[in-house]
């Protein structure tokens, strides 16, 4: 009898050992979400709408990528990525007007992204994007 208590409080002690170390594996937060690949945004601000296609590419937490819009001409930028959040600034001149195309965001899946944009000092609004 003796022995077979024995051997249960063993078992209850191992499992109240185990149990935080299962829970603790199965609390490990989500993996990021990498943003490299073609997006095709949706723009709309105080100055109109838009479609531009977006190439991203992600390294560490740097991003890089191609700009391309028909009302705003095409570009290449750089920005940052971290925590699921992004910003990106594009280059880009209009009728003789240079200014940078400001995106900030959220990664808010694998294929969707959104958040707000600023053109330069002529307007702001918000975007949304899918993944092609």
């Amino acid at each position: 009898m003796t022995a077979l208590r024995s051997i249960l409080v063993t078992l209850a002690v191992a499992s109240l050992i185990a149990v935080p170390r299962v829970l603790q594996a199965q609390e490990s937060p989500p993996q990021p979400i990498d943003p490299t690949g073609k997006w095709l945004f949706s723009v709309s601000t105080d100055a109109g709408s838009g479609t531009p296609t977006i190439t991203i590419t992600q390294k560490a937490d740097s991003l890089a990528g191609h700009y391309s819009s028909q009302a705003l001409g095409e570009a290449d930028f750089i920005g940052t990525v971290k925590d699921g959040k992004f910003r990106f600034e594009v280059p880009v001149s209009v009728e003789g007007t240079s200014f940078l195309v400001t995106y900030e965001g959220t990664i808010e899946s694998r294929d969707a992204l959104k958040g707000t944009v600023r053109l330069g000092d002529l307007g702001s609004g918000t975007f949304t994007a899918k993944r092609q």
